[in-house]
């Protein structure tokens, strides 16, 4: 809820014989709303899609695939353990069944100028660290500082405009903006970490943490074996546990993380009854592997959950700045080498949608051809995007299933030729250099490999040679931040709104970022982006500003889309129960409980 408070300033004129008054509003909130009006009122009891009387207890296993060698989530190098990121509390909390909406938890409420030249937090005396100590606005002054200094460059180059973050009183932080801007504003407090001073001060943030820091979360750190497993356990005398946003939630007594050393060795490890939970991303899998005595007698339950949840660009990323990727024409011509509709039939089980968007399943999905108010958009850049834009939809190619792709590939070697490549003694060849056209796929994943296979086959039959380079984790992140490949399977996060994150993932001054992973260094993309974040309290501007983005990213070929299911998979020891309501961003996790009457029914090894 917001409160609009007329603030009076006086300011002296003509050696103090004359004053005038002038207003500045200052506006009282106990929510943050990055889009949109916020759900629920000043004085809610708890979300709408947590049981407020879900017991407490019992334990949970969950499973990882790889290795961690830190507790610093932070860290510009290490790999972290699995929930490390859920260490510290933040200052709000997102609410999982809106759009960037965000309600107290460490801090309590916050007042900020009109023109967001300013912003004050108040915190919660409540708050405390796992320790004892108070959370002050100290600790969130030294956060910041600590993260411009030794954090991941994005977040200096991101929070330039910043100006200070200082502490007012214990319990008031300040932020003071150079250069007022209210996304980045909201975005700096919404989901802020607050970390602890008195811990972190003589510690540098960038380097790895071999035992886990001081928290301040629901849960702590109470076993590890490094490398190997981790588990986590509920803080009885957890400060903001009746909370509204914390009602309902961290139902758990622990939560245990093993690591295993690939998908196939993790799912059986799930069937012999060593963890409790799974989310299944591979379709075969669901679709031929989850059988047996323990499903057969209930003791696992298989379900599929319907949702509508924004779903992410998950795909092939070129990295654009590799000699062989930066001709768009050759982005596009290795697109054809992937037939989806043969994988989704032989490999997939018919169980997939084939991705096209970067804002897939939301109404910012660019579609048929440009409207009036997109043209409008893309004007002042109208010969800095490709002209296919303003004449044609985008669409993935499309073959018959049937595994031949010939019209496809002639249409890649046409590509190709105009780029300057051709076929010679089968080995697609450089005409000015002689060179042939061998690349490097980075994968981490075996199961990433069999899904690589047929495009690799596809393209060797282009005379293009496809390396399938598999690392493990550890390996994998150190050349994904050191953009040291020509191509990853990965992707970008989903999109539900044109959000100032963009700007993070494809502007120009955060290439460094390995958020930005295509390395995509393009002015129209820049303008748009930089559009995007000034118009974020302007709907009507952003759905033609979103589509007009999406349909520049579609048209430069950065990624060759993969696919994404608008169900979640879900595999449990049938030892959970849940609220009869799900929030409508996600599967809602946090929000289940151990049912004991369940538990009862399990063998004995697994009650």
């Amino acid at each position: 809820m917001q409160i609009i408070i007329s603030s009076w300033l006086t300011a002296g004129l003509a050696l103090g014989t004359a004053f005038s008054l002038q207003a500045a509003d200052v506006i009282e909130s106990t929510s943050l709303v990055g889009f949109g009006e916020a759900k629920y009122p000043s004085n809610f009891t708890h979300f709408d899609y947590v049981n407020p009387d879900a017991p407490k207890g019992g334990a949970v296993t969950f499973a990882q695939v790889g290795t961690y060698d830190s507790f610093n989530r932070y860290a510009s190098r290490g790999v972290s353990a699995a929930g490390a990121d859920e260490i510290y509390d933040t200052l709000f909390v997102a609410s999982t069944d809106e759009i960037d909406s965000y309600y107290p938890l460490i801090a309590e409420k916050v007042r900020y100028a009109d023109d967001f030249s300013w912003m004050e937090v108040d915190i919660n005396p409540k708050a405390r660290f796992h320790d004892g100590h108070p959370i002050t606005a100290e600790d969130v002054a030294f956060t910041f500082d600590k993260f411009m200094k030794e954090g991941v460059p994005q977040f200096r180059v991101y929070y330039k405009d910043v100006k200070s973050v200082t502490a007012k009183s214990t319990l008031t932080a300040r932020i003071d903006m150079a250069t007022p801007n209210r996304e980045m504003l909201f975005s700096l407090v919404q989901g802020m970490n607050v970390l602890p001073q008195h811990f972190w001060q003589d510690k540098n943030l960038s380097e790895p943490l071999t035992t886990p820091p001081l928290g301040s979360s629901a849960y702590r750190v109470t076993d590890y074996q490094p490398g190997q497993s981790v588990t986590y356990s509920l803080v009885d005398d957890y400060w903001a546990k009746t909370l509204p946003v914390n009602v309902g939630r961290h139902n758990f007594a622990s939560k245990r993380y093993d690591y295993y050393r690939d998908e196939t060795v993790t799912l059986e490890a799930f069937k012999a009854g060593e963890y409790d939970f799974r989310q299944e991303n591979v379709a075969k899998f669901w679709a031929t592997m989850y059988e047996g005595t323990n499903f057969d007698q209930g003791y696992i339950v298989k379900e599929e959950i319907p949702h509508e949840i924004p779903q992410a660009m998950q795909a092939f990323v070129f990295n654009t700045q590799s000699v062989y990727f930066q001709d768009a024409r050759v982005r596009e011509a290795l697109s054809y080498a992937m037939d989806f509709e043969w994988m989704n039939k032989t490999l997939f089980y018919n169980q997939y949608t084939r991705t096209r968007s970067y804002f897939q399943n939301t109404d910012y999905e660019a579609r048929g051809l440009p409207s009036e108010a997109e043209r409008a958009v893309l004007a002042p850049i109208k010969d800095k995007v490709p002209p296919r834009v303003f004449t044609e939809e985008y669409q993935p190619p499309v073959t018959d299933g049937s595994g031949r792709i010939r019209k496809q590939m002639r249409t890649a070697l046409q590509l190709m030729k105009q780029a300057g490549w051709e076929v010679k003694n089968r080995v697609m060849t450089n005409l000015k250099t002689g060179e042939p056209f061998a690349f490097e796929l980075l994968i981490y994943s075996p199961t990433t490999e069999r899904l690589a296979i047929p495009i690799q086959k596809n393209l060797k039959l282009m005379g293009i040679e496809m390396k399938i380079r598999t690392v493990d984790t550890t390996q994998f992140t150190k050349r994904l931040r050191d953009r040291d490949f020509d191509m990853v399977s990965g992707g970008y996060s989903a999109n539900p709104y044109p959000s100032p994150n963009l700007m993070i993932a494809w502007n120009s001054q955060y290439i460094d970022s390995t958020y930005n992973t295509a390395g995509v260094n393009d002015p129209a993309i820049d303008y748009l982006t930089t559009e995007i974040a000034k118009h974020q309290e302007d709907p009507q501007a952003l759905l033609s500003l979103g589509r007009a983005l999406d349909r520049v990213l579609q048209w430069n070929f950065f990624v060759i889309p993969q696919w994404h299911i608008s169900q979640f998979r879900v595999a449990t020891w049938n030892k959970f129960a849940r609220p009869s309501v799900r929030p409508k961003y996600a599967l809602g996790l946090d929000t289940w409980w151990i049912d004991s009457a369940k538990i009862a029914k399990l063998p004995e090894a697994r009650r």
